[in-house]
């Protein structure tokens, strides 16, 4: 298993683990504790077998967050402040679920250094693309908590940058259950960048 650092700033403990030294960056927003957030294989894989620099930031130990809309806010700072600490300009951001949502608010706050916005499953949230910068949702045929129905609407607000692809037969923990399939997509999407 990778080592997990904890990044402190202005008194935050802010978990991530840091992978590979790749040209591809890739900043992944985890909705749940590193240690369960299920994206641990698709990171590695990403790493070292398609040679990506993939950076996955965990969610604080303790928050001062009031509710979702705040949490949501707290997460893509927190981003920010591990992305800036490793000094990188430029990245795609992305997440699974509520990683993904914090992932759209990064990407339209700092669109300056976003690469492109992956989401592995889309909330019904109503949060703006980003403009300009390509997007790829990764959606299970069969999840239930964040359905095929919301990435489609969300692809039909920009359908000349934003693609959809499926894991077939795959739920709502399709990173998880699926870590290589998923995998596999990211890399041929984003190893065009």
């Amino acid at each position: 298993m990778t080592q997990q650092t904890i990044l402190e700033p202005d008194g935050r403990a802010i978990p991530y683990i840091e992978e590979g030294e790749g040209p591809v960056s890739l900043v992944l927003i985890s909705g749940r504790a590193l240690s369960g957030d299920g994206l641990a294989v698709v990171a590695h894989y990403l790493t070292e077998e398609a040679g990506f620099h993939v950076v996955r930031v965990g969610p604080r130990a303790e928050s001062a967050a009031q509710d979702r809309a705040e949490t949501l806010r707290e997460r893509a700072e927190d981003a920010v402040a591990v992305i800036n600490h490793l000094g990188l300009e430029h990245t795609w951001i992305g997440g699974h679920a509520f990683g993904g949502t914090a992932a759209r608010i990064f990407a339209a706050e700092h669109t300056d250094r976003v690469n492109g916005l992956l989401l592995l499953g889309v909330e019904g949230d109503e949060i703006p693309l980003a403009p300009a910068i390509p997007v790829l949702i990764v959606q299970a045929t069969d999840d239930e908590t964040t359905p095929s129905d919301n990435a489609e609407a969300l692809q039909a607000t920009a359908p000349e940058r934003a693609s959809i692809k499926t894991v077939n037969g795959a739920d709502h923990l399709f990173p998880a259950t699926h870590p290589i399939e998923t995998a596999v997509i990211v890399e041929e999407y984003l190893d065009w960048d």
